[in-house]
């Protein structure tokens, strides 16, 4: 298995530090509004790393914190005139629906930032101690930039260049304008814990270095998150964790791209996001989870309505070659589609190519069904065996087909009754009916489709 590193700037061979085990950490949410699809991306992304490391057999801790307290947390509460910490638990609530809805599968821990203090305020203390950090004339305490002699080689960006570009603002004292606050002295009515430097909280990049290490470890395997965070957020963990440690933080660092809407990078701070909960009343959650599926995780992610159009009608391609078809359990994985699909997701979590051996597989059941229904049946249980890797057809194929895309229309007991009425006129050979009853399904975009046992329907993408 290869995975780029962003380190190295090249695909490395997966060697886990411990054999047979892969520590991960992953940046979560800061939970002061709702998930967009950008977030979605990451969920899904790392998700499916996740699910591939261990289908490869691999045991697998999986670490994705949640930031819930920093100054966009404090600014929204204040704005809306709530407590944050009930602010935040909305935000971690609703994130939690839809990573259900999204068939996310929980990390094996979440630490949260306001509950991991000490370990913050401990990484402080021995970064003080050690000469890499300093109490500024403000009170807040500044990482000192210079003292790492390796700042940079994550993002390759040099020093001398970024000095040149950093600006100090005005209520800020620190040494030099590169450095980073570690801990913000507190300010009247804001959320403060106790330190030996006084009341205060921690500044965002110390509190992913705290917890990280604090459930993996100073060193450990894989470090994910969007290609936003890798400089300076990530750039920033570095220096902070080995400074701190005198150990080596990450092997690999793993980044996925942006999702992107005409060209420009979906954000919250350029308003042209949309939310997990809206793209999800357009769209069922798996015709989703193909959409960012269907690119590379380091390329860019075009959002547009038609290219969730176009994974609607891929998934309903997939379902359609299952509709019929017992899910037998015990049919061995098809040992040539599972190859292919190995490899694929072994080259750097190539989904695109993951997809195609599925789509493969659906072509040749369909093929099969008619004259050789038991090794179609065993087909359609590969097909679902490695879809389930990427967290695809796990669905009733009846029910995925009966969703819609877009508009919802006509409920599901009406459309059966329409399609009852005219299997029934097609008993009695009342032909006109019939045809009148499959135009009216046909407007509703209701796909009927006539077979020995009586006729099925779905809706058309």
């Amino acid at each position: 298995m290869k995975i780029f590193n962003t380190l190295s700037g090249q695909k490395e061979p997966l060697q886990p530090i411990e054999p047979g085990k892969v520590r991960m950490y992953v940046c979560g949410m800061t939970v002061y509004d709702l998930c967009h699809l950008g977030h979605a991306r990451v969920l899904v992304i790392f998700d499916v790393v996740v699910r591939h490391l261990r289908d490869s057999g691999y045991e697998v801790t999986y670490v994705r914190n949640i930031t819930d307290i920093d100054d966009k947390i404090i600014q929204r509460a204040n704005e809306v005139g709530e407590d944050f910490n009930a602010l935040t638990g909305r935000f971690i609530e609703a994130m939690h629906e839809d990573c259900a809805a999204l068939g996310v599968l929980p990390p094996n821990e979440e630490p949260r930032a306001t509950e991991s203090m000490e370990s913050i305020v401990g990484m402080v203390a021995t970064l003080m101690d050690k000469g890499y950090a300093y109490a500024g004339e403000s009170g807040d305490i500044y990482y000192a930039v210079k003292k790492f002699k390796s700042y940079g080689r994550l993002s390759g960006r040099r020093l001398d260049d970024l000095q040149a570009g950093a600006r100090v603002d005005v209520d800020e004292a620190k040494a030099d304008p590169m450095d980073f606050v570690l801990w913000k002295r507190a300010k009247p009515g804001e959320p403060s814990w106790d330190s030996p430097w006084g009341p205060g909280r921690p500044g965002w990049h110390i509190e992913c270095s705290a917890m990280s290490t604090d459930c993996l470890g100073s060193h450990f395997d894989i470090h994910g998150g969007g290609m936003d965070l890798k400089f300076p957020h990530h750039e920033n963990e570095i220096a902070q964790s080995e400074a701190a440690t005198g150990e080596p933080f990450v092997n690999c660092w793993m980044h996925n791209g942006f999702v992107r809407v005409a060209e420009e990078k979906m954000s919250k701070s350029l308003g042209n996001f949309f939310t997990v909960r809206e793209v999800l009343k357009q769209y069922p959650a798996e015709v989703v989870r193909y959409f960012i599926l269907s690119s590379q995780y380091r390329s860019p992610l075009n959002y547009s309505d038609q290219n969730l159009q176009n994974a609607a009608g891929a998934m309903e391609r997939l379902y359609l070659a299952l509709r019929g078809l017992p899910g037998d359990e015990k049919c061995p994985t098809n040992p040539e589609a599972k190859a292919r699909f190995r490899a694929a997701m072994d080259d750097d979590f190539n989904t695109p190519e993951a997809l195609a051996v599925l789509f493969e597989l659906a072509k040749e059941i369909n093929r099969k069904r008619e004259n050789a229904v038991h090794e179609a049946t065993a087909l359609a249980a590969s097909l679902r065996r490695l879809g389930a890797v990427l967290g695809l057809l796990q669905d009733d194929p009846e029910a995925f087909l009966r969703q819609s895309t877009g508009d919802a229309g006509a409920d599901d007991a009406h459309i059966d009754s329409l399609v009852a009425q005219r299997d029934e006129a097609r008993r009695t050979k009342d032909w006109a009916n019939a045809d009148r009853l499959r135009d009216e399904l046909q407007l509703m975009g209701i796909v009927v489709e006539d077979g020995a046992g009586g006729s099925s329907w779905r809706r058309g993408s």
